[in-house]
């Protein structure tokens, strides 16, 4: 487990992480999710000891992690799959860590074998593909069978088959009780992953629950209808108090009216329905809505002016939260 207590950190005048308290349990993947410049990644350093807080407290099963004697044995991160020398090979690279915290030199073949490296166990870590080197990041964090698990945009530089691979293995992972805790900017990822979720925004911590009541919680609920009498429905829907857009030929989504009062108000005017769904908002969705305050940097529509540009001091780099840019800045 791991508790964050008004965790604080500041760099000079600027404020990274501003009073952060939450819990991440075992048992369950944990999502931690927050724009470009939201302190994600001071916050993991900070649980792992690589950077002290200006206040606050942060533990891992009760104890500070500077107090853990063999730390691979209670914790394994992926922070940078880049922190490798080059010049070992996949197994050496793996020895050495296996070597400074006394565990058995069997577990660097298991290792090996469990993120699909071994044959290339003898070969460089230089001339390893950006997934070869993500797969040898995550066998460093689970040599030593830890019972906390933290990953720093896990699936960068994955193909599909390996996408598939760690997000069964986190959850294989948390379903054997440990702590999985993940950060992504991978909507799709955390959604089909994570089962609840920590969201932050400029340092502060803007939501503490379950994927499915973030997503009810920061979304609409819309409604799709498709009928023949798709213009009158939509007239008696806005004289009702709804909103209705066409979605393709004889349908509507609907807001701002629910299900039922639909299906009457289509009842009571002798209006034929062929569909009546609801419309499932996504995560992306959501945390679009919940952080677009939080941003740091926006980019600009091409045609229009970027938001907040320059003469706020904001900067002109793009944070694309869902994912294309995912280095530097969290």
């Amino acid at each position: 487990m791991i508790e964050a207590n008004g965790l604080t950190k500041r760099y000079g005048e600027r404020l990274a992480v501003d009073n952060l308290t939450f819990t991440v349990k075992p048992g369950q993947v944990t999502g931690f999710l927050g724009p470009n410049g939201a302190g994600k990644s001071t916050t993991m350093r900070l649980i792992l000891g690589l950077d002290a807080p200006t206040s606050g407290t942060v533990t891992i099963d009760g104890r500070p992690f500077s107090k853990v004697a063999y730390p691979m044995r209670e914790v394994g991160a992926l922070l940078d799959a880049k922190a490798i020398h080059g010049g070992r090979s996949a197994y050496n690279h793996l020895l050495c860590l296996a070597q400074t915290n006394n565990l058995p030199k069997a577990r660097v073949g298991q290792a090996l074998e469990l993120v699909g490296l071994s044959e290339v166990a003898k070969k460089r870590s230089r001339g390893f593909s950006l997934g070869m080197g993500q797969r040898l990041g995550i066998a460093a964090a689970l040599l030593g069978d830890p019972k906390v698990l933290m990953f720093d945009e896990p699936v960068n530089g994955l193909d599909p088959e390996g996408i598939l691979w760690i997000r069964n293995l986190m959850k294989m992972l948390a379903a054997e009780g440990r702590t999985v805790f993940v950060s992504s900017h991978l909507m799709s990822e955390m959604e089909n992953t994570a089962e609840h979720l920590i969201v932050i925004g400029r340092g502060r911590l803007v939501a503490d629950c379950t994927v499915q009541e973030f997503i009810d919680a920061n979304s609409e609920l819309t409604i799709r209808v498709r009928t023949p009498e798709s213009q009158r429905l939509a007239a008696l829907v806005t004289a009702k108090g709804g909103t209705a857009a066409p979605d393709g030929a004889d349908a509507l989504r609907i807001t701002k009216l629910g299900m039922t009062e639909i299906g009457d108000l289509a009842f009571d005017n002798q209006i034929r329905v062929h569909e009546l769904s609801p419309i499932q908002a996504s995560l992306e969705q959501a945390f679009m809505e919940l952080t677009k305050d939080s941003v740091e940097y926006h980019a600009a529509v091409p045609g229009q002016p970027a938001r907040g540009a320059v003469a706020d001091g904001a900067g002109i780099a793009a944070d694309v939260v869902s994912g294309a840019m995912q280095q530097g800045g969290r």
